[in-house]
């Protein structure tokens, strides 16, 4: 009995410390089971917390507790697995029997130092329990600065994006508010470098979100912002200012944002264990109507932007864009709930959709003269 004691309990030992080296210190994308599992259960128990809650700022609400729910579960989980693994291990030598090996395990791994050994390989054992329990933590506080600096990263061209595509984002309502940038000698200068900054924001979103993806349900501090609903509107304006006016766009600069921004969400959805198409063929159908795609075209056609191809010209170009990234963004959507945008498919709780906000156009009126009565 006690050899098969020492054998669980160290397999149970170093299970949890390979989760833990993975989960916090390998820079990598980990399929840690343990991880997973915890993961998983509370994306349920939140699930059905949430199912029978229609509006959705408080369905948001709730759900932004959800990730840091994760982070404190996931370390108790990662605590309870050490502390059976060493009782086990207690349980082996202590001739007091097993109800003291837990005591003395809990005593050591929270060092309390209410259970002391009594011999030299329960020292040994309680040693190494003291030490597990104080770099866990240790590693798990150390692991937030880089959790909460990734995600103000994030956020920063997120909350930026409000004033280009309204809130929630959407595609078309970036595009139509880009014509301050057609001046006379610069034609898209301004979006040129915008789409180069998503670029890059995408790369490090893919980075930061696969190695730790519990980045990817941190829910954006705003109401009515999400990170993902942010990335499509911005693929989607680069879509379809190259397929409605190809001489006019910033081709190397919206070409890289649409490539690296597909590029993140399939490795994203990946990393939630989701089903991904690398290779989708360009004559696909979208789930995106040809009538929403006209209520699209609607909108920038109400400003001044410059259209040298017709809606009917442009369709086929731009589903073969979006053919690319379409189906997985809708399945990231409806996983993680975001904020039913345009354009952003259906949700689970069949929430409408958001037409963006747009702040009032306000003028001043116009100067007519000193009044009489000064």
């Amino acid at each position: 009995m006690a050899i098969v004691l020492v054998i669980v309990g160290t397999a149970i030992v170093v299970r949890t410390w390979m989760s833990v080296i993975t989960a916090l210190v390998v820079p990598r994308r980990s399929r840690d089971r343990v991880s997973r599992t915890v993961s998983r259960t509370v994306d349920h128990i939140y699930r059905l917390a949430t199912m029978r809650t229609r509006a959705y700022a408080t369905r948001d609400g709730i759900l932004a507790t959800q990730a840091p729910m994760t982070i404190l579960v996931q370390l108790l989980v990662w605590l309870a697995l050490f502390y059976l693994g060493f009782a086990l291990l207690l349980g082996a030598f202590d001739r007091r029997g097993l109800g003291h090996a837990l005591a003395q395990a809990g005593s050591s791994l929270f060092t309390l130092g209410y259970a002391g050994p009594s011999d030299a390989p329960l020292t040994v054992v309680d040693y190494l329990a003291a030490a597990s329990g104080l770099v866990v933590v240790a590693l798990q506080i150390g692991y937030l600065p880089t959790l909460y600096g990734a995600f103000n990263r994030r956020e920063t061209e997120v909350t930026l994006l409000s004033s280009r595509a309204g809130t929630p984002p959407w595609g078309p309502e970036v595009l139509a508010r880009t014509r301050f940038a057609f001046g006379p000698e610069d034609q898209g200068a301004v979006l040129d470098q915008f789409y180069l900054q998503w670029e890059r924001w995408a790369a490090d979103v893919s980075e930061s979100h696969t190695n730790y993806p519990v980045l990817i349900r941190f829910r954006s501090p705003a109401k009515y912002s999400s990170w993902l609903v942010a990335l499509v509107a911005v693929m989607d304006s680069a879509a379809l200012w190259l397929a409605l006016s190809p001489t006019r766009a910033p081709r190397p600069a919206a070409r890289l944002a649409l490539r690296m921004g597909f590029t993140a969400l399939r490795s994203i959805a990946e990393a939630l264990g989701l089903e991904v198409d690398h290779d989708p063929h360009p004559d696909a159908p979208l789930q995106l109507s040809y009538a929403q795609y006209l209520e699209g075209i609607e909108r920038i056609a109400s400003t001044t932007f410059p259209m040298d191809r017709t809606p009917e010209e442009a369709w086929p170009d731009f589903r073969g864009w979006r053919v690319n990234y379409e189906a997985v963004a809708y399945a990231l959507a409806a996983l993680l709930d975001a904020v039913p945008a345009p354009w952003t498919g259906p949700r689970r709780t069949g929430d409408a959709t958001m037409a963006p906000l747009r702040p009032a156009n306000r003028t001043p009126t116009p100067y007519q003269g000193p009044s009489r009565s000064t």
